[in-house]
């Protein structure tokens, strides 16, 4: 019995109210995407962040705005710091970091990347061997299996 009344008021409320609601009572989460861009080379786009101190070199992406697609972010982000477009970009996996979720992709890029944002230092193509130490491990692992080193 109270399922039902339960369930007979939520269906009468208005849209706008239930959505407030649910908001209201569920978790917060972020939302960043990241990609593993190779080039012709078969290295590894690395990017020196600004606002990564002790951790500067690592994998691009960054935090998807509202409504926007996972896929249309990582571009997006890409073309932002770097200028380069990607091409044959596909989903290798999505991760939850405490109630941060990553979404994780592999994709090419043609041409020099060369950075276009304040949040940049620099940008470097790299090999397994040669990534800079502060790059986390799990990224160089994501990195590894992206080129088949696992």
């Amino acid at each position: 019995m109270w399922k039902a009344l339960v369930g007979g008021l939520w269906k009468r409320m208005p849209r706008a109210l239930r959505l407030k609601a649910i908001r209201l009572t569920q978790k917060k989460f972020t939302v960043s995407v990241v990609a593993v861009v190779i080039n012709d080379e078969r290295k590894i786009l690395l990017l020196d962040h600004l606002l990564r101190p002790g951790a500067g070199w690592a994998l691009p992406g960054g935090f998807m705005e509202a409504g926007e697609l996972p896929e249309a972010a990582i571009r997006r982000e890409i073309r932002e710091e770097t200028t380069l477009e990607l091409e044959n970009v596909k989903l290798l996996s999505v991760r939850t970091i405490n109630s941060h979720v990553e979404i994780v992709f592999s994709a090419e890029a043609r041409g020099e990347a060369v950075p276009n944002s304040r949040e940049i230092n620099d940008a470097g193509w790299f090999s397994i061997d040669e990534m800079p130490a502060e790059t986390s491990s799990i990224q160089r692992q994501i990195a590894s299996e992206v080129l088949g080193q696992k």
